[in-house]
């Protein structure tokens, strides 16, 4: 073919040059692979007086018309393989590609890939592949393309389809690409991505361009232009010069008419099974396709497909997984690597929008808001003790409330003794009974106990003085209060003070009697990150875990370093592996995951899960598409206007909360429960207990007075069951 494309390309640019009436064609058509063949043609057309020939090599002859062409000083104008020579006779078309293709593996970061070539032309690059490879630590498989049949070559198709091999350069003549895309359309069309590289001139002159050639022959200052394979063909995603190196162009997007005709298909639209998002109905044997299932991404992608018009089939992704690229191959797996890879048009699931995925695919405007979130298990509701009614008030703040209690009765005592005003005589009671006949003799001796000072009291008393500032701040009040002004000022302070504090007290007593509060081990990130009691993890090959390995905040990072260490693995398989995880541990462990699957967690059953602390970012969930889908305008159209309908709210209220199990407030850290007074109820009793006791053993009649000049009375002696008011009445009545 090589052949024949050059003879009539030679044939056409004679026609074109007519008026040259020197130049005569010579035309031989020989085997390029036998030497002895290629020897006698050469020798032939030399004899006629040929000095210019035109023509294709083989590797097996091109070092003889080298040197047949240098010897005899005849011009060999080829557009064969270029291949290195200092020979001036010899103009050499095909531009070379090592630095090119150099270029587009720096800038796709390929560092394991397969290289694909025939015998002649490869050779050369595989060379220049493998010199770099072993500079830069690449894993390079080659495969020589001629010694290949087809059934060989299907069966290494499949190999490397096996070994997650997905990036394949082929190397190799126009014909013999051909069939290798026929091959590989009928088996593995949708597991591999091909780029092709189309050769352009840099400026157009004529029917071929501009060509130009250096001091060896070579060509120089040519541009080549880099194309995709796409759903409608191939199309330029680039381009390489020498100047510039590859530069990568926009992609322009398809036309609405395009838009249109890829309509009449139906779409793949890849998920993942994870409640409450997508999940199989309880009946779903008796139900066929897309009816299988049901969930938030499953309503979603339903309104997507009637806002935009199409038809799709849900499909489950085959590993499992999300999508996480790995460091050393640079494969994707997981639902991204589905989109990659062309298995999938769409994936509707809780996937995250990062950096990383957003370089390889594509993502509408998220569709639902979230962060990373920590889950543990409840802690045990804590019981009311016999002194839970001390809690609504700090301990130190009871403490400085019984040292205020003691200090300003010791003040007021001490105020009430040193005022005149707190004294006061004893007024005697007048008795009007009948004196008996024997009391006669007595009434001359008391008559001078009359004409002594009246004793002279004193109320507040050191217990007296307790027991005011206690009914004081139990706000009952007392049978006494003070007279002096220094003493009512001490009393008014008191009083102003605990009205403050009873205020308090009672407003917090409100809310501690109706509520039971559970003591959570960690509140936030820090504390995680502080202790080593809980082990915590993520869900491995999930953009959580990318956030940890990828964060420069120092909690974070230390976070990181301790769930990478940590033995046994701190990691889970799957987000329903580390609730479970986190149910069984006892409270030994805390799973790290997106804050929207946390809250939903929280309302099933057994209730026994909770979320503490705030978010440790902010993200969102996108629709993902392949790069350049003609799907992802008008999906990205539709999850807007879904949003501002307030459908996604609807069907987050109806999935979350609507169908929860564990009703309002869920796992959160405090529970409304009745109420509870056994603490109060203890110290009750405990004050009961106290009175009795007192009124064992203390004295009848004491209230706390000091009387001024506490002597002896002798008439009090001789009676001891008499008052001391009888006794003064029997003196005055002997006066």
């Amino acid at each position: 073919i090589h052949l024949l494309f050059t003879f009539y390309v030679f044939r056409f640019a004679l026609a074109q040059h007519q008026d040259v009436p020197k130049l005569v064609p010579q035309v031989d058509m020989v085997d390029i692979g036998s030497s002895f063949a290629m020897t006698y043609a050469f020798c032939s057309q030399f004899s006629k007086g040929v000095y210019t020939i035109m023509g294709l090599y083989d590797r097996k002859t091109v070092n003889m018309l080298m040197s047949f062409c240098g010897s005899l000083h005849v011009c060999f104008i080829t557009p064969s393989f270029p291949v290195k020579t200092n020979n001036q006779f010899v103009l050499q078309l095909r531009p070379q590609l090592q630095e090119p293709l150099m270029a587009l593996l720096e800038h796709f970061k390929w560092k394991r890939f397969v290289y694909m070539y025939s015998s002649d032309s490869g050779l050369t690059v595989l060379q220049r592949i493998l010199d770099t490879a072993a500079e830069r630590s690449w894993q390079v498989t080659s495969a020589n393309l001629d010694t290949m049949t087809e059934k060989t070559f299907i069966k290494l198709l499949a190999d490397l389809d096996y070994k997650e091999d997905f990036h394949i350069i082929i190397d190799c003549e126009l014909e013999r690409l051909n069939n290798i895309l026929n091959l590989v359309k009928d088996s593995l069309i949708n597991t591999l991505v091909y780029l092709w590289v189309d050769f352009l001139q840099v400026r157009l002159e004529g029917l071929t361009g501009h060509v130009e050639f250096n001091e060896q022959g070579h060509r120089t200052n040519y541009t080549l232009t880099v194309m995709e394979l796409s759903h409608m063909g191939p199309r330029k995603i680039g381009f390489w010069n020498e100047k510039r190196g590859y530069v990568h162009t926009p992609i322009s997007r398809l036309p609405t008419e395009e838009l249109v005709n890829l309509l009449n298909k139906t779409y793949i639209v890849t998920t993942i099974l994870e409640a409450p998002y997508m999940m199989l109905k309880k009946n779903h044997e008796q139900f066929a396709g897309n009816d299988k299932y049901e969930g938030y991404c499953a309503e979603l992608a339903s309104e997507i497909a009637k806002h935009v018009g199409f038809t799709y089939r849900l499909e489950l992704v085959g590993d499992g997984k999300y999508g996480s690229r790995d460091p050393e191959t640079k494969q994707w797996n997981g639902m991204v690597g589905e989109l990659v890879y062309g298995k999938a048009d769409m994936a509707v699931a809780p996937l995250t929008i990062t950096l990383v995925r957003e370089q390889d695919i594509d993502f509408t405007k998220p569709f639902m808001s979230l962060g990373i979130s920590i889950m543990i298990k409840k802690p045990t509701k804590s019981k009311p003790g016999v002194f839970s009614f001390l809690d609504p008030l700090a301990y130190e703040i009871w403490m400085c409330i019984v040292f205020a209690y003691i200090g300003v009765s010791v003040v007021l005592f001490l105020v009430s003794r040193f005022s005149p005003y707190e004294w006061q005589g004893e007024e005697s009671d007048e008795e009007d009974e009948t004196v008996p006949a024997s009391a006669s003799q007595n009434q001359n001796q008391n008559q001078q106990k009359d004409k002594e000072t009246p004793e002279h009291i004193n109320d507040f008393g050191i217990f007296n003085s307790l027991w005011f500032s206690l009914g004081a701040f139990m706000q009952q009040g007392c049978d006494i209060s003070p007279r002096s002004l220094s003493g009512r000022i001490v009393g008014g302070v008191w009083w102003f003070f605990t009205l403050i504090i009873i205020s308090s007290y009672t407003a917090n007593l409100a809310a501690f009697l109706t509520v039971e509060r559970m003591v959570s081990p960690i509140e936030s990130a820090e504390d995680l990150a502080k202790q080593t009691e809980i082990a915590y993890g993520t869900l491995e090959g999930g953009s959580t875990k990318d956030f940890f390995k990828r964060s420069k905040i120092a909690v974070f990072e230390k976070m990181w370093s301790y769930m990478r260490s940590a033995d046994p693995s701190v990691f889970v398989k799957s987000t329903n592996e580390g609730v479970i995880r986190v149910r069984k541990s006892k409270g030994k462990y805390a799973y790290l995951l997106e804050s929207s699957m946390n809250e939903y967690i929280e309302q099933r059953k057994p209730c026994d899960t909770m979320k503490v602390g705030g978010n440790l970012d902010s993200k969102g969930y996108g629709v993902a598409t392949p790069k350049a889908s003609p799907l992802r305008n008008p999906v990205n159209l539709a999850v807007l206007k879904l949003n501002e309908q307030g459908l996604l709210d609807k069907l987050k209220n109806r999935w979350w909360y609507d169908k929860g199990e564990c009703g309002i407030g869920g796992g959160d850290s405090k529970v409304r429960s009745p109420t509870s007074l056994r603490g109060m109820a203890g110290g009750v009793g405990g004050g009961a207990a106290a009175s009795m006791s007192g009124g064992a053993t203390g004295r009848g009649g004491e209230n706390g007075r000091v009387v001024a000049h506490d002597f002896p009375k002798a008439g009090a002696q001789g009676l001891p069951c008499m008052s001391k008011a009888a006794g003064r009445g029997l003196s005055s009545t002997g006066m």
